[in-house]
């Protein structure tokens, strides 16, 4: 069973192993000194962030991170993606990881994207939809949201977390399940 809970600054030393192990670096590229593992979540940590970073449990053990924020909370970002397509106001979006390499591979990208996704539902009640942007080169990361039921939508130039990667983006929706009407229609509304 996925269960989660907010990150806190306690956890930094796990995230920090998780950030420094290479099926992460690759994709996330991200500074794992103490003091950027701190500037960089304990913002959202200490609640002075609007972002949510989840420390994902299956069963009691920690293995993997989901964020989740909305996209209005961020207005450059949601400027960067309303360049690939319409945002509609409350929608959300998540980046996620798995840190302990002996789960990597066994179907729990989908899982904890399909928990959280259910769970955004009933967290933020005014949320239409999740979108999440992916590299285009991190075919492991977007066949796990299209496992997890999301579309992809859309397909553009973004700027990408790690420098080595192209600009080369996919766009990935889930639309709320009583989503109704033609905008539910046309991006296709997934059920997780």
């Amino acid at each position: 069973m996925l269960t989660w809970r907010r990150l806190a600054e306690h956890d930094f030393p796990l995230l920090t192993s998780w950030l420094e192990q290479p099926h992460v670096a690759r994709w996330w590229n991200h500074e794992t000194s103490p003091d950027a593992v701190s500037r960089d979540f304990g913002p959202a940590a200490r609640g002075e962030e609007p972002s949510e970073d989840l420390l994902v449990h299956l069963g009691d053990h920690p293995v993997g991170l989901v964020q989740r924020c909305r996209l209005s909370d961020y207005p450059d970002y949601l400027a960067e993606l309303a360049s690939l397509i319409e945002v509609p106001p409350g929608a959300m979006t998540i980046d996620y990881l798995i840190g302990d390499p002996r789960q990597v591979g066994r179907g729990l990208g989908p899982r904890m994207i399909r928990s959280v996704v259910r769970a955004t539902w009933n967290d933020h009640p005014d949320a239409p939809c999740v979108l999440v942007p992916v590299s285009a080169a991190n075919r492991a990361s977007w066949r796990a949201l299209e496992k997890a039921g999301l579309l992809r939508v859309a397909e553009g130039e973004l700027e990408p977390d790690n420098p080595a990667d192209g600009r080369a983006h996919y766009l990935y929706r889930i639309d709320r399940p009583d989503a109704t009407g033609p905008d539910a229609l046309r991006h296709g509304s997934a059920h997780g």
